[in-house]
């Protein structure tokens, strides 16, 4: 499939530079620039996606971890007594 995109003088002449530095052709850099921006968009819906998800499943159980036993449980990681994952309660 081949696009086109309209693009000012200025920031035409700005990827000209970075692909210049990259040694890289201009074609390479907006590929992976548009490559980037996709993963980070789908990356922060399907976040957006889970936290929905957590949001209603909260409130229809009640069920929940509190920052307290959260950051008891992350301030174990890497010792030597690494706590469990707490469980979710009322």
């Amino acid at each position: 499939m081949s696009t086109s995109i309209k693009l000012d003088d200025e920031i035409k002449s700005r990827i000209q530079n970075i692909a210049n530095i990259k040694e890289r052709t201009p074609h390479w850099l907006m590929r992976k620039a548009i490559t980037d921006f996709v993963e980070r968009e789908e990356a922060k819906e399907v976040f957006k996606q889970e936290a929905i998800s957590s949001w209603i499943d909260y409130k229809e159980t009640g069920k929940h971890v509190t920052g307290d036993e959260l950051n008891h449980w992350l301030d174990s990681w890497g010792t030597n007594e690494a706590n469990n994952l707490p469980k979710c309660h009322k």
